[in-house]
């Protein structure tokens, strides 16, 4: 058990999983979350108006967008070494065929709905002029934008998220500890018939003489009740209730994004190798990467800003940690994800969306009485 508030609870004063003696394998950061990344911040929009029955462009409306800012707002057109890796391909993340071809991206990454994906993308466009405008004035940019779906409790054809929801997010991003749960972009979303949504976590592992951070973030809406697992115990199949309730027919659909930020020096064949552990987290709490669900990951790294911008002519240069030394990196990457997505699910309050249509937060008292 933590004595660190942070690790506790949120800056709000919601409960994250270690509030109920859940514990986890490594050394969590100051804030156990991706902005413990030196130079990572993280903004939110969250957009919440209205119930009763769904009308198409007026409501009800449950959902938002979270902007990951990799560097300092003035270091943003620096690229970040950076792999991905698509476990499920039922899923959108954006500027991903750059990343495979070059192994790096710059700007900020988005993650919204599945239907507001092209406004966040393009809203981080005209954010970047705004804000960095020598990085976009005789150049052109591909920012990454992820998406899950939210339409159970969004009005999701309504297309409510706005340019100013997205520079909101953006100009909002912090590299302090940060909200979970119903937030942000994971404002609507579901993990095995949960409340779940925006949820991180991270991890310090030493090398050598050196302390690195891996950090999570996920946008976690995926997975089947019955196969709900805390910490190796299955504990779905006795938790029927409390259950869902639709007012509309509730279709399978379902994915999780997650992002992994390091200031480790890795080469970009290395932070996909990192994102290829994310799939291995996410089993850990029960996801099992199902036909419906889009199961996207994107891994960066923050070391090596020289060699990302090293000019026409010269050498660059770039330091990394051997591939014999990176398995204590893949552990913090599995640590951190399977923590994250418990964290969304824990720091969260039942919510009700369109047409009445209900989903439960995973009670308190439960998990009270089954980890303490």
């Amino acid at each position: 058990m933590t004595d660190n508030p942070h690790h506790l609870k949120t800056p709000s004063g919601k409960p994250r999983a270690r509030s109920f003696s859940i514990t986890f394998d490594g050394t969590p950061g100051p804030f156990n979350a991706i902005t413990d990344v030196p130079g990572v911040s993280v903004g939110y929009s969250t957009l919440i108006e209205g119930d009763g029955p769904l009308v198409v462009g007026k409501g009800p409306v449950r959902t938002g967008v979270t902007a990951i800012l990799p560097r300092p707002r003035d270091k943003l057109a620096t690229p970040v070494f950076a792999g991905i890796f698509s476990q499920n391909g039922n899923g959108e993340l954006t500027g991903s065929h750059i990343v495979e071809e070059t192994g790096a991206f710059n700007f900020p990454i988005t993650i919204t709905n599945t239907h507001s994906c092209g406004v966040s993308r393009d809203g981080t466009l005209r954010w970047m002029h705004q804000v960095l405008p020598a990085a976009l004035d005789s150049a052109w940019g591909l920012p990454v934008a992820a998406e899950t779906y939210d339409g159970f409790l969004n009005d999701i054809n309504g297309h409510h998220l706005t340019f100013d929801d997205v520079a909101s997010a953006l100009d909002g991003a912090t590299d302090a500890a940060i909200e979970e749960g119903s937030v942000g972009g994971g404002t609507g979303m579901i993990t095995f018939g949960f409340k779940a949504g925006s949820g991180t976590a991270s991890r310090v592992v030493k090398w050598q003489d050196n302390s690195y951070t891996v950090g999570a973030f996920v946008q976690s809406n995926f997975g089947k009740r019955r196969n709900f697992t805390i910490r190796g115990e299955r504990v779905g199949l006795d938790l029927t209730e409390p259950a869902i309730r639709e007012g509309t027919p509730r279709a399978e659909k379902g994915s999780i994004i997650a992002i992994i930020a390091t200031d480790a020096p890795f080469l970009p064949h290395q932070m996909k190798r990192l994102a290829r552990r994310v799939p291995i987290g996410v089993a850990m709490t029960g996801g099992f990467g199902y036909h419906s669900s889009g199961d996207i990951f994107l891994a960066f790294s923050t070391a090596n800003p020289g060699a990302a911008l090293a000019p026409s002519g010269h050498i660059a240069n770039a330091d990394f940690i051997p591939d014999t030394d990176i398995d204590p990196f893949f552990d913090a990457v599995i640590q951190g994800v399977e923590e994250a997505t418990l964290n969304a699910l824990v720091a969260n309050d039942d919510m009700t969306g369109r047409d009445g249509n209900f989903v439960p937060a995973l009670p308190k008292s439960w998990l009270r009485n089954r980890f303490g």
